[in-house]
């Protein structure tokens, strides 16, 4: 696990967003701790996915502030964000299905190392790529497929393909949603175990219907109700919090009324 420091990675103040009349997110405020790893879970239409595309840059909020590392990002580029070390994953995997593992990778190493390829590569430029190709091969336990066309791979290996290419810039901030989305019962402990591996020495948002999963993976979880934060804390406070228990049951008296406290 990470160990949280005192400092602020992304600072939310305030953040709403709306679709028509619906409220997908109304007046958020959150602030994550460097290092923390974050579980955000809340009923379908909770606005979870919505809040990580505001933080990610690829919604923009109506209102309100999002700052990272002391930096104002609330209007800047998605591809900006990343290049400031913010990394996101999505529940469909996002990956070219007709190249090879190895290719996937070597991709999204050239956007690490500088965001081009030479038209003559030096040996040194090759030895750094190939070195830092290697290694995500080996987090992500995908050495022996590096040949293998990515389309062909089960879903899971899909998945941890699309963890390693969402790792290679090293982002400081990372983004998964649904991680485990389609990933067969018999990957599950796998998976989980190559999630556990990239959190180290990062912020992490996840969002996971996998209750056990998340739970065992967060250090803290932040439950949210019709676009807002209801309740927050160590996995144990949540699980005995009668608060969401009402959020799952769809108690929304129960809700407004710890809202508005």
């Amino acid at each position: 696990m990470n160990s949280p420091s005192n400092e602020v990675a992304l600072r939310c103040a305030d953040i709403s967003v709306h679709f028509g009349a619906l409220k997908a997110i109304d007046k958020l405020s959150y602030e994550f701790r460097r290092g923390g790893v974050y579980g955000l879970i809340g009923p379908n239409g909770a606005g979870k996915t919505t809040l990580l595309n505001v933080i990610a840059g690829r919604l923009l909020p109506g209102s309100g502030r999002i700052d990272m590392n002391g930096t104002d990002i609330t209007r800047i580029k998605a591809h900006q964000r990343a290049r400031l070390g913010m990394g996101r994953s999505f529940q469909i995997t996002k990956i070219f299905p007709d190249l090879s593992v190895l290719e996937n990778l070597r991709i999204a190493a050239q956007v690490a190392h500088g965001r081009w390829m030479p038209m003559w590569p030096s040996a040194a430029y090759d030895r750094k790529l190939a070195a830092h190709i290697d290694r995500m091969l080996e987090l992500t336990d995908l050495t022996r497929h590096r040949d293998t066309i990515a389309g062909t791979l089960s879903y899971g290996l899909q998945r941890a393909l699309e963890l390693g290419v969402t790792l290679m810039p090293n982002p400081s901030i990372l983004l998964l949603d649904e991680p485990l989305a389609g990933v067969g019962h018999h990957e599950i402990d796998g998976a989980t175990a190559l999630i556990q591996s990239a959190l180290a020495g990062r912020t992490v948002l996840l969002i996971e219907h996998n209750m056990e999963v998340i739970m065992r993976l967060s250090e803290r979880i932040v439950v949210m109700a019709a676009g807002r934060v209801v309740a927050e804390g160590e996995p144990a406070e949540i699980r005995d919090n009668a608060l969401v228990r009402s959020v799952y049951l769809g108690d929304d008296e129960d809700i407004d009324a710890e809202v508005t406290a």
